[in-house]
């Protein structure tokens, strides 16, 4: 499934066409069929991150293009993941379910890790890279770690948002926000590709 992944991803990168749009897509549906946590983030990060350098060696639009479109594609997805996460914990705090404050503060922290697993997770795949794609790559992970991802952007705000909320006692938490994120993820890939099903060709 991780090899089908990575390799849809190469083949549009590879043909060059609205490689933003489809990198984001197919990685949220990755994403939306697996658990909410870092360790599916993580693999489903690396998987994409091997199609699009695999891809950006022979892509129409150029390496350094083809790498910028895919980069920016993972990050589209990851803060829509970002926001899902937010949304899952506000109506878990809305509805009143029993969620204290330490297990608030946890989930908030694994929102704020996506980035951070982002970034390294396409470090570590850079470093294997071709001597082509490498510099280019490399190029990228200094300009995201100098002016930040809009994923790391998302995270701030939220968390920022959330130190002013009052909790009060816990449950079964983890478990209830990775599967009502989960939920939320899904609702939220499916209207992003309603959005742009017409602009794509087929």
């Amino acid at each position: 499934m991780i090899e089908d992944i990575s390799q849809a991803v190469s083949e549009s990168v590879r043909k060059g066409e609205h490689i933003r749009e489809r990198v984001r897509d197919v990685m949220l549906e990755a994403l939306k069929s697996r658990h909410f946590d870092r360790e599916a983030m993580r693999d489903v990060v690396r998987a994409i991150t091997e199609g699009v350098t695999r891809g950006a060696e022979g892509s129409r639009v150029g390496v350094r293009q083809a790498l910028a479109d895919g980069f920016r594609g993972m990050d589209q997805a990851l803060t829509t993941s970002v926001q899902a996460g937010h949304e899952a914990l506000r109506q878990l705090l809305v509805t009143g379910r029993g969620v204290s404050d330490h297990e608030l503060k946890q989930a908030l922290a694994g929102l704020r890790k996506i980035e951070e697993d982002f970034v390294g997770t396409v470090r570590e795949v850079s470093d294997s890279a071709n001597e082509r794609v490498r510099p280019q790559l490399t190029e990228l992970l200094s300009q995201a770690a100098h002016a930040g991802t809009e994923t790391g952007r998302q995270s701030a705000k939220l968390m920022a948002e959330f130190s002013l909320t009052g909790i009060e006692l816990a449950g079964e938490f983890g478990a209830r926000f990775a599967h009502l994120a989960s939920g939320v993820l899904a609702g939220m890939a499916d209207a992003l590709d309603k959005r742009d099903g017409g602009k794509k060709d087929g």
